[in-house]
């Protein structure tokens, strides 16, 4: 393990981030904290660490990561392993993720030149500009999450099927038994989960299905410990392993989701089969760069994961702060402008690319990020963070797109060093609330801007038919500076996700600290003028001086599950946010 400082360890200490030097088989909590943005884990929660010389998976629940494990026993590689946590997920952690929904995979196959797919949903070809208005003006963003309309075609069994064809080694049908066993068998409803059942009823039990699977008759969700069986899903996930993929997207599946969408008691909106049978998965090209002698490498558009993370990173490249250190304010004023500027540039630029010219090498050009780190005092926080012209930018406006926090990050490596970084939504807490077949629908189409153009000028991320909508997620891969995976991480929390990949990849290579410290590291949020500090923390101690910098400082609640595994003296050593139930488990 690496050296600490003093300075280091104080700062951990402070922010309650005790971490467990443990190389058991399996990571083990005493007490499953809350789930995310419901409250953080204590000291006593942080897991043990888990180290391998073969392979591993770390994901957000236990069961899910040891379905992942589970096909690497068997000789999977790390793309079998992170489609089979995709698949417990769906069973396990229904509110976050799963088949109905989509997500982005960063895959390095063992050379170093990693590849992307794009598994974002797409909106049904009857969207338009103005299909959140009513009455000639955009409902309210709660208004919008319920029911038909925030549902686009889900593509994360395309996702599934594109990286099993190339990079898989199971079969197609071995990466459901997992999944299968949790959904017929049963799975225990934990602390987080029924929180999380107690706090979105509204979508949670949107349908009869859904209230009968996890509430009980007097409408209180099922205790702590209840064993909670989906034989619908079960069945259907037989089905699909069975069948193939193209059995999603065709024939009774097909028809049950246009239907839902089309037929839902709120916000009924058309989708048809068709819709459905459309939809394509894609390889995109990854998006890297160099900081600090480390190569960054994440998702590109229409992901504003990959380019705002290194815009952050880069813009503070030429300060010092592994002298500042994470116990320095300057340190956390410093990150707070340089996310600001690069999230002005987010909101203006970033898109689904198959409709609109997204400037990535622009948003990615050494020069252009100099002159937006010159921007940045070391002594005075920015008046306010205005989007930059990179080249090759056109005139947009920024539009009006909330985001909410769930999500699901996990990561899979395995025996021949292959990686997997594997980021999957239904955004909001159990989507839309619409279900078929025992999996939830995604709520993906709030992500796009709710308006589509401002004073005449068009918004980059307006809705249109067969577009994908902007997303947050960022799954990473950073290549230390001999050329090999140093760590593979990524998080939760819609555009939070960005504000903790970035800290996690200061804190290793400017603090020194190990991928389990620098997940727990607290972190700040600052979106905008006001930046959040995470509440209950070191960081919380420093708004006095952040204010005195000239921030507008706010306090948040630890919303925040990341998940991540790094490279160790020849071994993997996975790690887990302690604010979660996350864990990594090894082969």
């Amino acid at each position: 393990m690496r050296a600490r400082s003093l300075t280091l360890i104080a700062a951990l200490l402070l922010s309650g981030c005790a971490v467990s030097t443990s190389t058991t088989p399996a990571a083990v909590r005493e007490a499953p904290p809350t789930e995310v943005g419901h409250g953080a884990a204590s000291p006593a929660a942080q897991p043990a660490l888990v180290s391998s010389a073969k392979g591993m998976v770390s994901a957000a629940d236990p069961r899910a990561a040891a379905a992942g494990a589970e096909m690497l026993r068997q000789g999977g590689s790390a793309a079998d392993a992170a489609l089979a946590t995709l698949l417990a997920l769906t069973v396990v952690e229904p509110q976050s993720s799963g088949i109905g929904g989509g997500g982005f995979l960063v895959y390095d196959d063992g050379d170093g030149s990693p590849e992307t797919y794009d598994g974002r949903e797409t909106a049904p070809a009857a969207a338009n500009e103005t299909w959140f208005f009513v009455n000639g003006k955009p409902l309210d963003f709660p208004e919008v999450i319920p029911g038909g309309r925030s549902v686009g075609v889900p593509g994360n069994v395309r996702l599934m099927a594109l990286a099993h064809r190339n990079q898989g080694r199971l079969a197609w049908a071995k990466l459901f038994e997992p999944a299968i066993r949790l959904a017929r068998d049963g799975f225990a409803v934990t602390p987080r989960f029924r929180e999380m059942l107690a706090n979105n009823k509204e979508t949670a039990g949107y349908t009869a299905t859904g209230r009968a699977l996890l509430y009980q008759a007097d409408g209180t969700p099922k205790p702590v410990g209840t064993i909670i069986r989906n034989p619908e899903l079960a069945s259907f996930l037989e089905q699909l392993a069975r069948k193939g993929p193209d059995h999603f997207y065709s024939g009774q599946n097909a028809a049950a989701i246009a239907s839902a969408v089309s037929t839902a008691r709120t916000n009924p909106a058309p989708m048809t089969v068709g819709d459905v049978i459309a939809y394509e998965a894609k390889q995109r090209p990854p998006v890297c760069g160099e900081y600090r002698g480390h190569r960054i490498c994440g998702m590109g558009p229409p992901s504003s994961g990959g380019t705002t993370v290194f815009a952050i990173l880069k813009q503070l490249e030429r300060f010092p702060l592994g002298q500042l250190g994470p116990a320095s304010p300057q340190s956390w004023h410093l990150i707070a402008d340089s996310m600001r500027l690069a999230f002005a540039d987010r909101n203006r630029y970033l898109a689904d690319p198959d409709f609109i010219s997204v400037p990535t090498t622009g948003l990615f050009d050494a020069g252009y990020l100099a002159q937006r780190s010159a921007l940045i005092s070391p002594d005075r926080a920015l008046a306010s963070a205005e989007a930059g012209t990179p080249p090759g930018a056109p005139r947009l406006a920024e539009g009006l797109t909330p985001e909410v926090i769930s999500t699901s990050h996990f990561v899979a490596v395995d025996q021949w060093g292959e990686v997997a970084s594997l980021t999957s939504t239904i955004e909001s807490s159990f989507g839309s609330g619409l279900m078929v077949n025992g999996y939830y629908l995604n709520n993906e189409l709030t992500d796009f801007s709710l308006v589509p153009n401002v004073d005449s000028v068009w918004v980059a991320n307006r809705v249109q038919a067969g577009k994908r909508p902007r997303s947050s997620m960022a799954p990473t891969i950073v290549y230390g500076p001999e050329g090999k995976v140093r760590l593979a991480v990524g998080a939760a929390g819609g555009p939070t996700i960005i504000a903790q990949v970035a800290k996690a990849i200061i804190a290793m290579v400017d603090w020194n600290m190990t991928a389990q410290q620098a997940l727990a590291a607290p972190v700040i949020y600052a979106p905008g003028d006001t930046v959040f500090l995470e509440r209950g923390t070191a960081l919380e101690a420093m708004a006095p001086a952040l204010r005195a910098y000239g921030h507008k400082v706010g306090l948040r609640a630890p919303s925040f599950k990341a998940n991540a595994i790094e490279r160790v003296d020849g071994r993997w050593v996975g790690a887990a946010d302690p604010r979660s139930e996350g864990a990594a488990v090894s082969e």
